[in-house]
C-alpha cells in the first residue's frame, strides 16, 4: 500500500490546519445545536469543554493564545460562577495530564481561570445591555482578564522560590501576557457571539436572555 500520509507540515501550515479545525469544530457545534429541540445546559457545557481543550491542544504553537479564557467568561456570564469554575477545572486539569505537562500550576490556572469565570458571572448585567451582549465590555474585560489570570499563574513560582523572584518573572513574562490579551481579542471577535447565542438558548434556567445579538458597548 503506497504511503500516502508519510509527509510533514512546516509549522506555519501545520498551524494554518489547526485554525481550519478549530473553526469547522464552530461551525458544526453551532449548525448542530439548531437541531436539539429542548435545553440541553449540561450538553451544550460539555461540547464547550471539549472544544476548549481542543483548542488548547491544536493552538499551542503559538505562545499563551487559546479560547479558553473567553469562553470561560461566558460560562461564568449565561451559567455562573461555579459552572465556570467546574469547566475550568476540566479543561485545564485535562489538557496538562494528557498533552501539556501537569504540575503544581495546573492548580493555579484552574484558580486564574475559574476567578475569569467569576468575573464574568458579578459582571453578567454589565456585560448583558437590553438582551445584547456587549461586544466592547466583553473585549475589555477578555483584555484584564488575560494579564489577571496569567500574573496568578505567575504566583506558583513562589512554591519554591522568594518573593523578590515574582516581579522579574513578571516583566520577563510580559510579552506572552500581551500575546494572551491579543489571542483574547481576536477570539471575541470570532466566537462570543455564536457561543453566547448557543448559551442563551441553553441555560440553566430560563431567563431573559433569549435573544442574541451584538451591540457595541
Amino acid at each position: 500500500m503506497y504511503d500516502f500520509h508519510n509527509f510533514f507540515l512546516t509549522p506555519m501550515q501545520d498551524l494554518f490546519v489547526n485554525i481550519f479545525i478549530l473553526s469547522f469544530l464552530v461551525f458544526a457545534i453551532t449548525r448542530g445545536e439548531r437541531k436539539f429541540e429542548d435545553s440541553y445546559p449540561i450538553l451544550i457545557l460539555s461540547i464547550i469543554t471539549l472544544f476548549c481543550i481542543a483548542g488548547r491542544v491544536l493552538l499551542e504553537p503559538l505562545p499563551n493564545v487559546q479560547p479558553v479564557t473567553v469562553t470561560v467568561i461566558l460560562v461564568g456570564v449565561f451559567y455562573g460562577g461555579t459552572w465556570a469554575i467546574a469547566v475550568s477545572g476540566i479543561i485545564a486539569l485535562s489538557t496538562n495530564m494528557i498533552f501539556l505537562g501537569h504540575g503544581p500550576w495546573t492548580l493555579f490556572q484552574v484558580i486564574g481561570w475559574g476567578a475569569v469565570g467569576a468575573a464574568g458571572s458579578m459582571l453578567a448585567d454589565k456585560l448583558m445591555i437590553n438582551e445584547r451582549l456587549a461586544m466592547g465590555r466583553l473585549m475589555a474585560l477578555s483584555v484584564v482578564s488575560a494579564f489577571a489570570f496569567d500574573w496568578i499563574v505567575s504566583t506558583s513560582i513562589l512554591l519554591n522560590n522568594d518573593f523578590s523572584s515574582l516581579m522579574p518573572y513578571l516583566a520577563n513574562g510580559l510579552v506572552f501576557d500581551v500575546y494572551h490579551a491579543v489571542g483574547n481579542m481576536a477570539f471575541v471577535a470570532w466566537i462570543a457571539h455564536p457561543f453566547s447565542h448557543l448559551m442563551s438558548k441553553h441555560t440553566v434556567a430560563p431567563n431573559s436572555r433569549a435573544e442574541i445579538r451584538d451591540v457595541k458597548a
